[in-house]
């Protein structure tokens, strides 16, 4: 089932797999984790597994919902869709033949832009020659800090049209960013009860980095305690660009 988002730079989720657990340093403070944990004492259908919580341990069980395939083909209107927002699409216990599943429902509804974000690149990359990429489809990895840059060299290798990063939770400094097939960057702070500091400078060191490149860039916020705490303006100004417009310096 999809579900409006509130997240700035999307519209709906789409979930046909949900359950992770942790593999960086960004997955730390998981926001999935904590709402599938409220979703499941609400009595919510996905978070509910025979009976048995699947929020146990370090992440939540990876399932696939083969039921919520059909959900964009009935949405009318097009809408910017990020995927599997409670899960990892390239997590080692998605079935290749499920991802590509999911690329045949976005290949039958091209009037939708769809967003896929991963941290297993490795994962991306290495079967990314056995799937049909669909075109409407943006695919991005989250680079949290410098330690993850090696995930942008593994989606520069991939055949999808659309490249982007999400820098978010920001962790650390990513100065001297090459962006080249990069085609979009999203940043932003972390946020919830243990939120860990974001730095002004490493802000402006994407945005800067961005304009230099011609790469849209848009910031999602500061983070606190709460997602809307410090705002989301850097320099005076909201950054809302998307891979579709053109960049200019200000």
């Amino acid at each position: 089932m999809s579900t409006q988002s509130r997240i700035e730079w999307t519209e709906v989720t789409w979930n046909p797999v949900t359950g992770c657990d942790k593999v960086a340093l960004g997955c730390d403070n998981c926001y999935a984790l904590a709402l599938a944990k409220r979703l499941k004492a609400m009595g919510a259908d996905k978070y509910q597994k025979d009976g048995n919580s699947v929020t146990s341990g370090p992440g939540f069980a990876v399932t696939t919902h083969p039921k919520a395939l059909s959900q964009p083909l009935k949405w009318r209107s097009p809408k910017m869709v990020f995927v599997n927002s409670m899960s990892d699409l390239f997590h080692a216990k998605v079935p290749l033949e499920f991802v590509q599943e999911i690329f045949n429902v976005m290949e039958k509804t091209p009037q939708h832009t769809y967003q896929v974000l991963t941290k297993r690149a490795h994962r991306m990359r290495k079967v990314s020659h056995k799937l049909r990429w669909p075109t409407n489809l943006w695919m991005g990895v989250t680079v949290e800090d410098s330690s993850a840059l090696d995930r942008i060299e593994q989606l520069r290798a991939i055949p999808a049209k659309t490249k982007f990063l999400s820098c978010e939770p920001l962790l650390g400094s990513l100065e001297h960013l090459d962006l080249s097939g990069i085609d979009w960057v999203i940043a932003g702070g972390e946020s919830g009860p243990n939120h860990r500091p974001i730095e002004a400078t490493w802000v402006v060191e994407i945005r800067d980095a961005c304009l230099r490149q011609q790469v849209p860039f848009f910031f999602k916020q500061w983070g606190g305690r709460t997602p809307k705490q410090r705002g989301r303006t850097l320099d005076g100004r909201t950054w809302d660009q998307y891979p579709t417009q053109e960049v200019t310096v200000a």
